[in-house]
């Protein structure tokens, strides 16, 4: 059986233990939500209140050159670009999650437009943006989206045929933590005739990426949760080069110009992925991201010429392991299912359980307590699950054993039983 002083004697051993004095943590609050909004780094507050102050304040609109506003979309997809396998100048950072999918899945299906493939693939548990944007581009371009089980992509009767035209996947799925291996799919798509479109949300700053080296086609991701960019920030958007001079914008706005600033009538693409930008760059919003940034890359120190990645992932998969073995071993009869992979290389940085009833509750009981994770509703095919993030840059092993008292404590109690605990809030 491990124990709380196993624990403590990981922590004292852990050498990315200081990266956590990177971030500002509430007192009390043990927090497995970074999957869904990463804490707030103690270098934001100042970094957002110095770009209001001086550089908008006083530097008013000088501050595009000045203070080199004008180029944060591609300084900043630099960053990225070394958390994600790709090389510099093949990332932006700019808009929302879904509004750069819908401009790569747009682009993909311009380029398979006159190959007579009309099949979108996609998983039944992608999350719901993904296949809302997929929705509607099938519906506007005259594609039909399918939606499958994670199981048929590959092997006798792989769902990969000739009518399909893209294959849009999320790379750590957002329910169960389960990951693909890109590489792989991706050639399997490619031998079927099919792009690929990879949705990094749940991956970026968590788990190694390769996309150059997986010869992927499009990538899309979020700023805010692993990569603790704040609530809403910028997402980022990559193409692989082979693509870079085929690709259409969708959403042709004048930042996305090949000069902006001379102010043709008549819009001519920039060249790579900068055309991808659209309007006017959110600079406030993307000063609290590179802060967010600048925390996961202080990994590198640790791991040299292997990036932050390596060092990020190896602590991140030894969390997990502890949280599913305390699970196991102290919440046995009580009704809890492992839903994440156990293989490390089906594994992302979240662990998730299912339970037949209580699971919401469950979880706002814990929040009650300062253990902090989410809820996400099952249907007829999808059961109900507690989803817990572990983000390496700020928990311990100790954080994990404490958080797992919790849970027993709840659930040996009955305590999410309470009325407050089972009473649907907006956000869950």
């Amino acid at each position: 059986m491990t124990t709380l002083e196993d624990c403590r004697a990981l922590d004292a051993q852990d050498p990315l233990r200081a990266l956590r004095d990177q971030f500002i943590i509430p007192e009390g609050v043990l927090y497995l939500d970074g999957n869904s909004l990463g804490v707030l780094p103690k270098a934001a507050p100042a970094r957002i209140a110095e770009v209001v102050a001086k550089e908008w304040g006083e530097g008013l609109i000088r501050s595009w050159n000045t203070a080199s506003w004008f180029d944060l979309p591609q300084r900043l997809g630099d960053k990225v670009a070394r958390l994600v396998g790709a090389a510099p100048g093949e990332v932006v950072c700019t808009d929302s999650t879904s509004v750069n999918l819908y401009k790569v899945l747009f682009a993909a299906l311009s380029q398979q437009k006159d190959s007579g493939r009309k099949l979108v693939v996609s998983e039944r548990s992608n999350f719901p943006t993904d296949l809302y944007i997929a929705e509607s581009l099938c519906r506007e371009r005259g594609f039909t989206l399918k939606l499958i089980d994670a199981g048929e992509l590959q092997g006798p009767g792989s769902v990969l045929t000739d009518e399909v035209a893209v294959l849009m996947l999320t790379h750590v799925n957002y329910r169960t933590g389960a990951m693909h291996d890109m590489k792989a799919v991706t050639a399997a798509a490619h031998a079927a005739g099919a792009l690929t479109v990879w949705d990094l949300a749940h991956s970026a700053g968590a788990v190694p990426v390769a996309l150059n080296d997986s010869n992927a086609d499009y990538a899309i991701g979020c700023g805010y949760k692993y990569l603790n960019g704040g609530p809403g920030a910028p997402a980022f958007a990559w193409v692989h080069t082979r693509h870079a001079g085929k690709f259409e914008q969708p959403l042709s706005g004048w930042w996305g110009h090949a000069a902006p600033f001379e102010f043709t009538p008549h819009y001519r693409p920039a060249p790579g992925v900068g055309r991808y930008l659209c309007g006017t760059q959110p600079v406030i919003a993307l000063a609290g991201l590179e802060c967010g940034l600048d925390t996961v890359l202080a990994a590198e120190v640790f791991n040299g010429e292997q990036g932050a990645m390596a060092a990020l992932r190896a602590k991140s998969l030894a969390l997990t392991d502890l949280f599913i073995a305390l699970v196991e071993e102290r919440c046995a009869g009580q009704g809890l299912a492992l839903v994440t992979p156990r293989e490390h290389a089906r594994r992302g940085s979240q662990v998730c359980l299912s339970r037949d009833e209580g699971a919401y509750a469950i979880v706002q009981a814990l929040i009650a307590r300062g253990v902090i994770g989410d809820y996400r509703a099952g249907d007829s095919q999808m059961p109900d699950i507690l989803r817990f993030g572990f983000t390496p840059l700020y928990l311990g092993f100790e954080d994990v054993w404490n958080s797992v008292e919790h849970l027993v404590q709840v659930l040996e109690t009955g305590e999410w039983r309470r009325a407050e605990f089972n009473r649907k809030n907006a956000v869950t």
